[in-house]
């Protein structure tokens, strides 16, 4: 039996409105929808990065900077630090996702969390930023040590309590260990605070300043 034969006449036409009104509230909606595509999606999750796009990010956010202050931001940088916590040591990679050595563990966390490009190597590193005493370390500050009967041939990044994060050696992860435990405290050598400046020389700048470009010209690439 039909709405019709059901329904007086005054309800049916009434039923029939409302029905209009519903699917011109619908059309309208998708119409805002169309024109205005973020807003649409504003409160949709966005889809978890997979490891090809998460490495293509990475690199995209390296900025033309060599380096810069920390100041301000020494939290930003811990955290992103300790999230690499148990990523494995391994010489010469340069993603979490492969592995980190020391060094570039360090290079990894300013790139990625400020966009800052520091030297590859740790000896590189210990010409930026300035020299500050033991006794004047603060969080995201670089620390050096002679593990190689090197100097600067180790560096970490310091986070407080005397404490600093790093990537030991081959067999080992990222981890947290204490600058006054013997082997760490013998093989102190010096630190740095990162101010903006460094004390390298005009070929060594441009070359890193051509490797930021580089990393962004592959990461449009990708």
């Amino acid at each position: 039996m039909s709405l019709k034969n059901l329904l007086p006449a005054t309800a049916l036409s009434a039923l029939r409105a409302i029905l209009a009104t519903c699917v011109l509230a619908l059309l309208a909606s998708n119409s805002y929808a169309l024109d205005n595509p973020s807003d649409s999606v504003a409160d949709t999750p966005a889809p978890k990065e997979s490891m090809f796009q998460a490495g293509k990010s990475y690199f995209a956010r390296v900025s033309d900077r060599l380096m810069d202050s920390v100041a301000g931001k020494p939290d930003e940088l811990i955290n992103r630090a300790m999230e690499a916590i148990g990523v494995r040591y391994r010489w010469d990679a340069e993603l979490p996702q492969t592995g980190l050595d020391g060094s570039s563990f360090v290079g990894y966390v300013f790139k990625d969390k400020l966009g800052f490009l520091l030297p590859r190597k740790s000896t590189e590193m210990s010409r930026v930023g300035k020299p500050i005493g033991r006794e004047e370390l603060q969080p995201g500050d670089l620390v050096f040590f002679n593990t190689m009967r090197l100097t600067f041939s180790h560096v970490g990044i310091y986070v407080g309590d005397n404490k600093f994060i790093h990537s030991p050696s081959k067999g080992t992860s990222v981890r947290i260990d204490d600058l006054g435990s013997l082997y760490w405290d013998k093989r102190f050598d010096g630190a740095r605070r990162l101010d903006g400046s460094d004390g390298l020389d005009d070929t060594r700048r441009q070359e890193l300043l051509n490797e930021a470009k580089n990393i962004k010209r592959g990461a449009n690439n990708l």
